[in-house]
């Protein structure tokens, strides 16, 4: 199957690694439904990526919502066909100690970064066994490779996002389904200035200094640019990479070699 015959959703695409991965995909010839739960960033995506001669279609969704994940699969299968590559990027970070941990945390961290995949991923399976083909790849975190202090919440949803990668990589393969994860050290997105700001407050350390720690993790003393995420996606999307199903890709700089 051509690129340019296939259906990507890109899911979190509205800014940083989802929107830098809807115009890789566009660029690569992928008709491509970009969505995330605000109208207008998803909205301003998809023009940009129609205005530079692709092919886009905004859909805002609530990944969290089966009732919004639904009516979005249903609205993108309308406008562009049936999705034969799933990008699930959406997702969201939060810390704190265990100590004293807020529950209602935790329920935001499973429903945003695990529950989220896997409503998504049931809502286009069936359409790509009944094509025998498929490509679902899901931005994870190096979290769901090693624990992490503060991030109890964060860490399991990410552990529970490789698990279900690796459970549906067995189940599908049959059906010329791959299904792989992608997993970034901190990436330089609005997410992970975040947590900069977070760690200079409880700090008391400069913005500067903070993002100094978080580079400094990285043995490549640097953030990962988004784009390096978005083009092992892209990877991953291809007939080349037909027999990798199953796995976590770092993309980290080194911090985490196995």
């Amino acid at each position: 199957m051509n690129a340019v015959q296939r259906v990507a959703w890109v899911t979190g695409a509205g800014r940083g690694i989802g929107e830098v991965t809807a115009h890789e995909l566009a660029a690569a010839g992928y008709k491509v439904a970009v969505s995330a739960r605000t109208a207008k960033d998803v909205e301003r995506v998809a023009e940009s990526i129609c205005a530079a001669g692709g092919t886009a279609v905004a859909v805002p969704c609530d990944v969290t919502l089966p009732a919004s994940v639904g009516a979005a699969a249903d609205r993108i299968a309308g406008a562009l066909g049936a999705v034969s590559l799933l990008v699930n990027n959406a997702g969201a970070a939060e810390s704190h100690r265990f100590v004293g941990h807020d529950d209602e945390l935790w329920r935001r961290m499973l429903d945003a970064n695990l529950s989220s995949v896997y409503f998504v991923t049931k809502s286009v399976v069936a359409g790509m066994i009944a094509a025998n083909w498929g490509r679902i790849v899901t931005v994870a975190s190096i979290a769901a490779r090693v624990g992490g202090k503060y991030i109890a919440a964060y860490t399991a949803s990410k552990h529970g996002v490789l698990g279900l990668t690796r459970a549906l990589a067995v189940e599908l393969v049959a059906h010329n389904i791959t299904v792989n994860a992608v997993c970034p050290g901190y990436v330089d997105t609005a997410m992970t200035a975040n947590s900069v700001s977070n760690i200079s407050k409880l700090t008391n350390t400069s913005p500067d200094a903070a993002r100094s720690v978080l580079e400094k993790m990285n043995p490549q003393q640097r953030l990962i640019a988004p784009v390096e995420v978005a083009r092992v996606v892209l990877m991953l999307a291809g007939e080349a990479s037909a027999g990798i199903t199953g796995q976590a890709i770092n993309v980290d700089g080194g911090m985490v070699m196995s």
